[in-house]
């Protein structure tokens, strides 16, 4: 017996909302219907999660497939997994549940293709040396505003806005390093949960969290980075560069040498 179909859907994929399940459910309660079968129920709940098994390869539980199969509109699935008794529960009328889609891919298998095929590790070693140009840039930038004085003529913001700029591009690289999920991140995830226990945030930045961390690495953090980097080209802007140390700004805006302070 053969099936031709074509499947629609506004599930969002990758969403972590199931979809593969509903998608394997679908596709077996059209494939029973076709061949006349009666098959429903926790039966073919448990069939869907084989499926998944061996055909998909992700390691999904029974509660996937059995809440597309016997879920209701206006009610919630009360199933214990390990006895599969279940119940319907009737949801409160004034119960609103909001589901946000933030666009970030969940990877069921984890990025291991970052690490084993050919385009994930072009685009690692593309994204691994666009970082460091990134941070060799700020550390002369840095720098050279340092021995410069850039904070001087009421340009304090100007250079503290530059400077936590740097550090919350460290928080994004260590993140980032956090999120590679290889023998080294894992390592250095034991070690740094360790130490934030020990100062007691551990429980709200949780290192050994892969979701968390990717979460700040490419969504929380560079928008604070892109939010400071606008910040501080405005000061820029408003307030100038920063004139040599040996020099005064004459009228008309032009930098002239400073006999004073040179001497």
């Amino acid at each position: 017996m053969g099936l031709e179909g074509e499947v629609e859907s506004t599930l969002p994929s990758g969403a972590g909302l199931s979809s593969s399940a509903a998608l394997i459910v679908s596709i077996a309660l059209a494939l029973c219907r076709a061949a006349e079968l009666e098959l429903g129920g926790l039966p073919l709940a448990r069939l869907a999660q084989e499926a998944e098994h061996l055909a998909v390869g992700v390691p999904c539980g029974l509660m996937d497939p059995a809440v597309s199969i016997l879920g209701r509109h206006g009610q919630a699935l009360l199933l214990d997994c390990g006895t599969e008794e279940h119940r319907l529960v009737r949801l409160p009328a004034e119960l609103a549940i909001v589901v946000v889609d933030s666009g970030v891919i969940l990877g069921l298998k984890g990025p291991a293709w970052w690490h084993d095929s050919g385009v994930g590790k072009f685009f690692n070693s593309v994204h691994l040396w666009a970082v460091e140009v990134f941070f060799f840039a700020m550390v002369v930038h840095l720098w050279g505003k340092f021995f410069m004085g850039a904070w001087r003529g009421g340009r304090g913001w100007t250079w503290v806005t530059g400077a936590v700029v740097f550090l919350i591009a460290i928080g994004t690289a260590f993140t980032g390093y956090l999120s590679q999920q290889n023998f080294d991140s894992q390592w250095i995830a034991s070690e740094g949960k360790d130490g934030l226990n020990s100062v007691g945030i551990g429980a709200f930045f949780n290192v050994a969290d892969f979701g968390q961390m990717y979460t700040w690495h490419v969504i929380l953090l560079p928008v604070a980075v892109v939010a400071l980097v606008v910040w501080h080209v405005l000061l820029v802007r408003k307030h100038g560069v920063v004139p040599p140390y040996a020099a005064r700004v004459a009228d008309g805006g032009r930098v002239a040498p400073n006999t004073e302070e040179a001497t």
